[in-house]
């Protein structure tokens, strides 16, 4: 049997790890996303994806795929240190690396997964019959978490902003202050 806790950025060499697990009996489940600050949601709907087969690979959008979806300031956290902290979460045996090149579904038909695990606005209900050629089934699990990533980080924006605000805004005063009262005076 393969090692599990495993990293690929080879689609062809995790095809290969796919198929002997399949030949094996293993029921392979996939679910792919950004994994950018791993929060409790990220672990509660790993754990609820695990609980639909044996082999759990998740997918991982690389570091550009991400900027060219959520913007420059994005991923928070880099690549090889998601694709590592998520590859620690308990129930995950394999991450893999998804560039921004490939074309679309790639990983998804690579894979050709029992279940392929998405969060409800992932695809829509035309998308997700379309995929049913890919896989076994497409199970769509509600968020696992009030609150997303990029939420948080705009949360954090804001806060520091304010105290930013809070900070400079009587010192701007002041000095613009000092500034015009000292032009009145020449």
């Amino acid at each position: 049997m393969y090692q599990t806790g495993k990293k690929f950025t080879d689609h062809k060499e995790l095809q290969t790890v796919v198929e002997s697990l399949r030949a094996l009996g293993s029921k392979i489940v996939l679910t792919q996303g950004s994994y950018d600050l791993v929060h409790i949601g990220h672990a509660r709907y790993l754990e609820a994806a695990k609980q639909e087969g044996d082999v759990l690979i998740v997918g991982i959008d690389n570091d550009q795929k991400i900027r060219e979806r959520k913007g420059e300031d994005r991923p928070v956290v880099p690549e090889n240190e998601r694709l590592e902290m998520v590859l620690h979460l308990r129930p995950v045996d394999f991450v893999v690396l998804k560039h921004h090149e490939d074309p679309k579904w790639h990983l998804i038909k690579t894979v050709r997964p029992d279940v392929l695990i998405a969060t409800e606005d992932t695809y829509t209900e035309a998308q997700v019959k379309e995929l049913e050629q890919y896989c076994g089934k497409v199970l769509v699990l509600e968020r696992q978490a009030t609150t997303s990533t990029s939420a948080k980080i705009r949360l954090l924006q804001l806060k520091t902003a304010k105290k930013l605000e809070e900070a400079l805004t009587p010192k701007l005063i002041k000095v613009l202050q000092e500034t015009l009262g000292t032009q009145d005076e020449s």
